[in-house]
């Protein structure tokens, strides 16, 4: 090697050994590393830091015989500002020869030699003993880089879902929803363990939360490089803790609600009692009044609603929200459907008697229309018109027989209307 070149490498060196104690002290204050070495670590990751850590004393040791081999080679260098050949010669061999002895031990690739057994020491340069000590320095920092990053993830997130499963387990029990009574209550009891487990292991195992980054396969003893947390097992109690929380929720507002929706039930059901009642009444009526009509009968009350009702309102009582709810939603549909089924009976044993209204007005309008033709005071119209009017007006009433006197009174007016223009309820002559 040139002067030049000496001073270069020299100089290039100097430089590689303060980066390599920035590194040390950096490493030395890594927060996973320091994490890492109080921890009771189990599985993989104590499996790597148990192959890791021991490298940083290593590292240490290399990094001082790097310092004294650099500091043997500056001395050599400082004797004189032009070094003679031999000292070039000197220098050229300590700074690029294997002059550096070192324990095989201390080398990450140091193992057993082609010969057989393990190597006690081995000679290696300056630079070498730079990537060893890099190798060194990978190693363990992927190992406290991972775990950290999983530390830094998960834990404090599992504390937080803890916390906000402390509360929903609270709402849980101002609900009646108990482990053993209630299957979201065996659940949130379940998590609680999942949850605890999970924070034990993630302490304990950090690496085993690690997803490498898929770059290959790490070699045998190595931690992988880069990567993501895995947080499966984390999403899916979180998910299970808030379903259960809207569940709970809807629990919540039935209790608030239940009284009202009651109540509301309650009322559906009397109107629909009410609307039967009024069928009876009606069907009598009709069945006084009206002659040779097939009166459909009028359901009784709906006795089983009325049980059920009162089954609610002891489930309410009790506080039993989660049998409540279901129970209540069917009973809000069925009296609805009671209520309807009311109307469509009073509608049906009505019929008759709306139908006889109807042939009231007609008769009323026909009446009507006479008068204003000038033939009120036809004989043959007045006796049509008596003889409709009886039948309509008297009990028990004949509906075809009354509808025919109707008819017959319209006929006779369109036959008394034949000398005027326009026809008689809008329909033309002889229709």
């Amino acid at each position: 090697m040139s002067r030049e070149e000496v001073d270069r490498t020299l100089k290039g060196l100097g430089d590689e050994r303060e980066a390599v104690e920035s590194s040390l002290l950096a490493l030395q204050d890594h927060p996973g590393r320091r994490l890492l070495e109080g921890a009771q670590l189990t599985g993989r990751t104590n499996e790597l830091w148990a192959a890791a850590e021991p490298g940083l004393q290593l590292m240490w040791t290399l990094f001082d015989t790097y310092s004294e081999a650099l500091a043997a080679a500056r001395a050599v260098r400082s004797r004189r500002s032009r070094p003679t050949q031999s000292e070039l010669i000197e220098l050229t061999e300590l700074l690029r020869g294997k002059g550096v002895t070192v324990a095989g031990s201390q080398l990450p690739g140091g193992g057993p030699s082609l010969t057989g057994g393990a190597r006690l020491s081995e000679q290696v340069s300056l630079r070498e003993l730079v990537d060893r000590m890099n190798e060194w320095y990978a190693r363990i920092m992927e190992v406290a880089s991972a775990a950290d990053a999983v530390w830094s993830a998960l834990p404090a997130r599992i504390d937080l879902l803890l916390a906000e499963l402390g509360r929903v387990q609270a709402l849980a029990r101002s609900v009646g929803v108990l482990p053993g009574e209630h299957p979201a209550g065996d659940a949130l009891e379940e998590l609680g363990q999942e949850l605890g487990a999970l924070r034990g292991e993630v302490v304990s195992d950090p690496l085993a939360f690690w997803i490498p980054r898929p770059v290959g396969a790490p070699a045998p003893g190595r931690a992988p490089v880069g990567g993501s947390v895995e947080t499966g097992r984390y999403d899916r109690a979180e998910r299970a803790v808030e379903d259960i929380r809207l569940e709970l929720t809807d629990l919540v507002r039935l209790r608030d609600d239940a009284d009202e929706r009651l109540e509301r039930v309650g009322e559906t059901l009397a109107r629909a009692d009410a609307t039967l009642a009024e069928a009876r009444r009606a069907r009598g009526e009709v069945l006084a009044k009206i002659a040779a009509t097939e009166v459909p009968t009028v359901p009784g009350p709906a006795s089983a609603m009325r049980e059920r009702l009162a089954q609610a309102e002891q489930l309410r009582r009790h506080g039993r929200w989660s049998q409540l709810g279901p129970l209540l939603d069917t009973l809000e549909a069925a009296s609805e459907r009671e209520l309807e089924r009311a109307r469509e009976s009073l509608t049906s044993v009505t019929a008759p008697l709306a139908v006889r209204a109807e042939l009231r007005g007609r008769l009323d309008a026909y009446k009507a229309m006479a008068a204003r033709l000038g033939a009120a005071e036809d004989p043959e119209l007045i006796e049509r018109y008596d003889q409709a009017r009886r039948m309509l007006w008297s009990a028990p009433c004949d509906l075809r027989a009354a509808e025919y006197a109707v008819v017959r009174y319209q006929q006779g007016l369109r036959a008394v209307q034949q000398q005027t223009a326009g026809p008689v309820d809008g329909r033309p002559y002889g229709a």
